[in-house]
């Protein structure tokens, strides 16, 4: 075999550049760029030396030959013409992998079974041995590429991707694979703080892969140097006492580096279940020493002690591509700038995100920005020098960072309406985002913010006396009253419960952004409440099974009062709340007109207009829902107020429930959905199609001299022609809106329908 080979070194999209320079310091010469990979010549020391430090490459490809290639035939005697046995023994194992397309292969699981029946067709002996195929710890790992009619073929050295270190066995819900934490490392200036003697510190530190890494570069221990199964470990062309001697160079060089002060690194964990999983993964990496976890909030995390020591602050906050709606997580990103800027002066800091525009919102500049690729995402490394001239909130700005704030503010392009009301199937909610992280002090907001705030301070001052002296403590306190601000924000006793309606696709998303941004950080300031009770979820229209889950679990209800009566709301777990605020009008009006009356509810929700009706003094309330889930928060609301005895709470498809129904009642109310194809009913219910049935069949259960209030918030709703041929039909819409939704003619329609 030759002394020198090409080499093909892997690496996710984005390191290419850095890992060009780290294989080059290892050895490699010739070296050029191409997509996710890095290509060059070298010897044997080399190839082993760079399995063993290379601390980005995800794999290190030894070619053994390269082949014009023009069909599946050509492929066969391409690989049939290596003489495989200087690489394996006839009764091996095996494994191939194969990438790339053209030549007439357009299947990687066909081309891959070519190059592996070449293989062992050369093998095979006249007694019938032949390797066999183990795709997890073969023998020889065979890889080829196929690149615009060329075949490449290669035998990989690395084995398992040279990201698996070994100590990380334990891991969040959202890992950052250990190479891009390197290269993330790297790019950040560690190798240089850490040969001064800086510290590291990760607030958000999962299971601590930013701290493994950064730790073994700091002490100098070659990435890989515990692995102890290899691509060549079994390959004939192996060369043990080259690697012996590599290796064992490698082993002093990390004892060298653990016997030296340990660096003051540290990491902090909000996730009680994540701290002991990551110090599990520290001491496997034999760094318990070097490297300290503990449990706390962004918001509470403390550098060093020592006023004099400087170091790298990093982490990679979550960004919304997982974990909910990126909007909701502005205040974790202000919480951390603020941390940053009240506790890490003088040091440097780098924030991995996925979401730049959040990465802006944290009030301190970058210095340098870099591209990367985290999987399928693109991503931004946001370097930061913590700074007073790097401000961009607070005091310390500068009247050229005023102004840098206010060209951010545009208002060119106008967000769609509110999307209708849903009910969802089985019962089970439409899922909002998470909820937002509190945040310490108040930002300064820009030009378009601050309009923003003005504008909700002003409903705030009209409709808090309104709210005052009408006994309601929860209430609808802005509806996208600016067109570039699409959004709800209703009060809830002291929370605020914020409804992002999505914007159109003719909207620059990233303005989009900004404004969500902006109206994110009024809002605590222009309600007086606290940042950690503010609730974010974003409307928009559901499809498939997206719109029945159940995101968050919590089940912390929070009491609120209207009209005398006291009601659970759910802030965090559903996209609704439990309470429809428009609809107070029309409970009010129930609880006036149900003393002594038979009261029956339709698609009742929780209930909230039965209690009404409990409270008004009705001889019965029947309660119709296919929810359990409802049910149970109905029957939660009249045990909250004491009722109980003469109120039914019944399960069930309304149409199927009215067809078999022989009561009679004096008040019924109907709020349908606009849509429902729950499975636990027969067909499809639309409320434009429908309508009529169901007022029938409901008309036929009211007692004479009875009323009906029927109500839907579907925008295109027209109600039938005929119905008013059979009964009285009385629109009463304007007279069923409150002052805090006097802006929102449009967010339902109701009739009073008697009998003629």
């Amino acid at each position: 075999m030759s002394d020198r080979f090409e080499l093909f070194l892997t690496c996710p999209k984005g390191l290419e550049g850095l890992l060009i320079e780290e294989a080059v310091g290892l050895g490699l010469e010739e070296a050029r760029e191409h997509t996710s990979a890095v290509r060059g010549m070298a010897d044997m020391e080399t190839a082993y030396r760079l399995c063993l430090w290379s601390r980005l490459a995800n794999r290190v490809l030894l070619v053994l030959k390269r082949f014009p290639m023009k069909d599946a035939e050509d492929l066969y005697h391409g690989v049939l013409d290596i003489d495989w046995a200087d690489h394996m023994v006839p009764d091996g194992s095996l494994a191939v992998e194969f990438s790339g397309h053209g030549s007439g292969i357009d299947n990687t699981h066909f081309g891959a079974l070519k190059v592996k029946d070449a293989i062992v067709d050369k093998l095979r002996t006249p007694t019938g041995e032949r390797p066999s195929i183990d795709k997890i710890n073969p023998d020889l790992r065979i890889h080829l590429r196929l690149d615009r009619g060329e075949a490449i073929l290669s035998l990989d050295l690395s084995g398992h991707s040279l990201h698996q270190r070994g100590y990380r066995l334990q891991q969040g819900a959202a890992p950052l694979k250990e190479n891009l934490a390197a290269a993330i490392l790297i790019r950040a200036g560690w190798p240089r703080i850490a040969a001064e003697g800086g510290a590291l510190t990760d607030p958000m530190c999962g299971v601590g892969t930013f701290l493994v890494e950064g730790a073994m570069i700091a002490a100098d221990m070659a990435p890989n140097l515990n692995r102890e199964l290899w691509g060549f470990t079994t390959w004939l062309g192996h060369v043990p006492a080259l690697w012996k001697k590599l290796h064992t160079e490698a082993s002093e060089r990390a004892a060298i580096g653990m016997n030296k002060p340990p660096l003051w690194i540290r990491g902090y964990e909000a996730d009680p279940r994540l701290i002991q999983p990551a110090r599990n993964n520290i001491e496997r990496a034999g760094l318990s020493h070097w490297i300290k976890v503990y449990q706390g909030e962004v918001g509470t995390f403390e550098p060093r002690p020592d006023q004099n020591q400087k170091g790298l602050v990093i982490c990679n906050p979550p960004y919304g591509e997982r974990l909910g709606d990126e909007a909701s997580l502005l205040y974790l990103y202000q919480n951390l700038g603020e941390r940053l800027r009240q506790a890490c002066m003088g040091w440097e800091a780098a924030v991995f995100t996925g979401a730049p525009d959040l990465g802006k919102r944290m009030g301190i500049r970058s210095h340098k920005q870099y591209s990367f690729w985290n999987g399928a995402l693109p991503c931004k490394l946001l370097l930061i020098k913590v700074n007073p001239d790097q401000f961009v909130t607070g005091e310390r700005r500068t009247p050229e960072q005023r102004q840098a704030e206010r060209e951010q503010a545009a208002y060119d392009q106008a967000p769609t309406e509110p999307q209708e009301r849903q009910y969802n199937k089985n019962g089970n909610p439409i899922k909002p985002a998470p909820a937002p992280a509190p945040v310490v002090e108040q930002a300064r907001l820009s030009e378009g913010g601050q309009m923003f705030a003005n504008r909700l301070q002003k409903n705030l001052k009209q409709l808090g006396k309104w709210a005052k002296r009408e006994g309601v403590d929860c209430y609808r306190v802005y509806d996208a009253d600016m067109p570039e601000y699409s959004m709800a924000i209703d009060l809830y006793h002291d929370w605020v419960h914020v409804q992002e309606y999505a914007a159109p696709k003719s909207i620059d998303p990233e303005k989009a952004s900004a404004r969500m941004f902006d109206a994110l950080a009024a809002i605590p300031q222009a309600l007086n409440i606290d940042k950690s009770r503010v609730v974010v979820k974003r409307r928009e229209r559901q499809s498939g099974t997206k719109q029945y889950e159940r995101q968050s679990a919590q089940g912390k209800f929070t009491e609120v009062s209207e009209g005398g009566v006291k009601l659970l709301v759910n802030l965090t777990d559903y996209l609704d709340t439990g309470l429809f605020l428009d609809h107070r009008p029309m409970r009010m009006r129930i609880q006036k007109e149900a003393a002594g009356k038979r009261f029956l509810n339709l698609y009742c929700y929780t209930a909230t207009a039965s209690v009404h009706a409990a409270k008004g003094g009705a001889r019965t309330t029947t309660s119709v829902d296919l929810s359990k889930t409802y049910l149970d928060w109905a029957r939660r609301n009249f045990s909250l107020n004491g009722f109980s005895d003469k109120n039914r709470l019944e399960q069930g498809d309304v149409m199927a429930w009215l067809e078999a129904s022989r009561d009679e009642f004096d008040l019924i109310f109907i709020d349908p959905p606009t849509f429902s194809n729950s499975k636990r009913m027969e067909g499809i219910f639309d409320v434009q199609r429908d309508h009529v049935q169901l007022l029938d069949l409901a008309m036929a259960r009211l007692a004479p001299g009875g009323v009906l209030y029927f109500s839907n918030n579907f925008r295109k709703f027209v109600l039938e022609d005929n119905l008013s041929e059979r009964y009285a039909v009385e629109e009463i819409s304007d007279k069923t809106l409150d002052p805090d939704f006097a802006r929102n003619a449009k967010i339902h329609r109701a009739w009073k329908i008697t009998a003629r």
